[in-house]
């Protein structure tokens, strides 16, 4: 399979939202909630205390340019309440009252914003790696890209395109809906393309405006949940058939998993109001039984070095700490500790999403890794389903 890997360049959203300026605002809007006596607690048990949106807190929160007037508009309005017996004076009075009421934001004023972010922050990650790895955008000939929060169509791929510009025949293939996993599979769909083709080179963008799921008025305790965890990322890589100088990873094998039964889990639902991250309790322990499926697949691929091989890092994205705590449980018997260490500390700042994974990268790049190291990297995302890939450090 081998395919080589150049350090990613991660772009953060450059908005820095401290979490107290979240429980600030979700206290003020909610403040009879079920669970307002307990949210300076659930909100330090995210270990977050600032994370970088696109966009800033403002925008998310703000109303929108609309009113309490029914769609159909002033005229209907009056004639509806006319016809019901209201004076001319109370028709005045109910029509200055509904004016007077903000409405929510809607789909498009929530969207739009975030998706110009989305295409900005993605040109600089793939403008970044491609500099990275010494090479310019006539070098390309495919493009893989993600999105899951901002769903547009044509989409990132033909966003950048026309903007860093790519050569007209470079192959595009958008996965608008990977979500969480697009980090690993990304970089495994890179690697089929590469194998069949070790010439090809393989930009690979994935840019997420996760913020855009903060939903104001949602009162439920998944979505505070929510609120505390999402970051904004773009980040972008460059991954090739041959060496090259500026390769850090080689990548050799890669594994897929799909848990039925868990597509209702985890998903994002498209209301009046923008979209909606809706999380099931039930996800974490479903999540967890594709981490024990890895195991497998790794003890399956070294079997006939069972004692003495493991993973020098293993760079997970399974979606929170929980689950990092229940690998680290699970981890076969002689294991080192710590191989876990750069996911969490990715964590402190905000789940990334697709872009969880090479985020973690870059910190262990950053930090150093020694020639031959050994390196597993892992995701899961709704659906339920995994990706993983394993790798040795250049």
């Amino acid at each position: 399979m081998a395919a080589y890997l150049c350090p990613p360049a991660v772009i953060h959203g450059e908005h820095t939202v401290k979490t107290s300026q979240i429980v600030a605002e979700v206290r003020g809007r909610h403040p009879h909630a079920a669970w307002a006596p307990r949210i300076d607690g659930i909100a330090a048990s995210t270990g977050i205390e600032t994370r970088g949106w696109m966009l800033p807190l403002e925008t998310a929160v703000a109303p929108g340019t609309g009113s309490g007037l029914p769609a159909a508009g002033i005229a209907p309005a009056r004639e509806a309440l006319a016809g019901d017996g209201f004076t001319e004076q109370d028709v005045d009075r109910v029509i200055a009252a509904l004016e007077a009421i903000p409405a929510q934001q809607t789909v498009q004023e929530r969207t739009a914003p975030a998706w110009a972010a989305v295409r900005s922050c993605g040109e600089r990650a793939a403008r970044g790696a491609l500099q990275i790895a010494g090479l310019d955008a006539a070098d390309v000939d495919g493009l893989i890209t993600s999105h899951s929060t901002t769903p547009a169509l044509p989409g990132l791929d033909v966003a950048l395109a026309n903007t860093l510009p790519l050569r007209d025949d470079v192959m595009l293939l958008p996965a608008t809906q990977w979500a969480c996993v697009a980090g690993t599979r990304s970089l495994a769909l890179a690697a089929d393309l590469v194998a069949a083709d070790p010439d090809r080179v393989v930009l690979v963008v994935i840019s997420e405006a996760l913020s855009t799921t903060y939903q104001p008025a949602d009162d439920t305790l998944e979505s505070l949940i929510v609120r505390l965890l999402f970051a904004d990322t773009a980040v972008a890589t460059v991954v090739t058939g041959r060496p090259r100088a500026e390769s850090v990873l080689r990548l050799d094998a890669a594994w897929h998993h799909t848990l039925p039964g868990t597509q209702d889990l985890h998903r994002l639902e498209t209301r009046e109001d923008g979209t909606h991250f809706v999380m099931d309790r039930r996800g974490p322990r479903a999540v967890q039984e594709t981490v024990t499926a890895m195991w497998e697949w790794l003890r399956v691929r070294y079997q006939d070095d069972p004692d003495s091989w493991h993973p020098d890092v293993l760079l997970a994205h399974p979606g929170g700490t929980r689950v990092l705590e229940y690998m680290e449980q699970t981890m076969p018997d002689g294991w080192p500790s710590g191989l876990l260490d750069y996911s969490r500390d990715s964590y402190t700042s905000g789940n990334r999403g697709g872009a969880a994974v090479f985020d973690i990268l870059r910190r262990a790049h950053d930090a150093g890794q020694e020639r031959g190291s050994r390196a597993v990297l892992y995701a899961a995302a709704p659906g339920l389903t995994a990706t993983a890939l394993a790798g040795e450090w250049l």
